[in-house]
């Protein structure tokens, strides 16, 4: 995960001297990173489970035309689990995810454009942590996504985004959802980020501060 992080920086980097040239004809940036906090509502049979933790994403324009976007994440579960009717086992879970893909964007009106985009995702339980004794584990799945939707900015300081898609990770570990956002520009530079990403009983949120260039 940490070498495709760094080949994707050492990538954005490289293409710093065009990125006047790659600007998009809508006026909208795709060379940013940003990090922030991340946390995570999965409603199953179990219950409510609660994650939270870390991530970061990151985006580079390769032309007026396309970007490439990779993004990771590091959650923590913290959970009570009962057994035998009365006992309970505290359960606290590491999970890491990361993508990495590729997207198109066209401008569609003076200051929106039309976004399509394809990753490779994958998670990864790192240990396990029972009562106080910890197991590794160092398991999970990778898969892919796809998604399309609109990017639009309405004012100079405001921008939003709103996306449909659809994600598989195999195994019937498939679902449909949907995600929107904004950003707060303080400056050209500088902004906040937020994100939310709803699917079948999963809510995933991000929220952090962003550099553009």
């Amino acid at each position: 995960m940490k070498r495709s992080l760094l080949a994707l920086t050492l990538a954005g980097a490289a293409a710093l001297p065009f990125a006047a040239a790659a600007q998009n004809a809508s006026g909208l940036n795709y060379n940013y990173v940003e990090g922030g906090y991340v946390a995570t509502n999965l409603d199953n049979d179990n219950g409510d489970i609660d994650a939270d933790g870390f991530g970061g994403n990151a985006s580079f324009a390769l032309s007026e035309s396309f970007h490439l976007f990779g993004g990771f994440s590091t959650q923590d579960t913290d959970t009570f689990e009962v057994f035998d009717g009365t006992n309970q086992n505290r359960v606290n879970t590491d999970v890491d995810q990361w993508r990495v893909g590729l997207g198109y964007n066209l401008p569609i009106a003076a200051s929106t454009d039309l976004v399509a985009r394809a990753a490779y995702e994958s998670f990864e339980v790192d240990d396990v942590t029972v009562n106080g004794q910890t197991f590794e584990v160092n398991d999970g799945d990778d898969g892919y996504s796809a998604e399309v939707g609109v990017r639009t900015a309405f004012t100079q300081n405001f921008e939003g985004h709103a996306f449909a898609g659809y994600e598989d990770y195999g195994n019937d570990a498939d679902d449909f959802y949907g995600r929107v956002g904004a950003l707060v520009k303080f400056n050209p530079n500088w902004g906040v980020s937020g994100d939310v990403k709803f699917a079948d009983g999963d809510t995933q949120w991000f929220v952090g501060p962003r550099f553009s260039w």
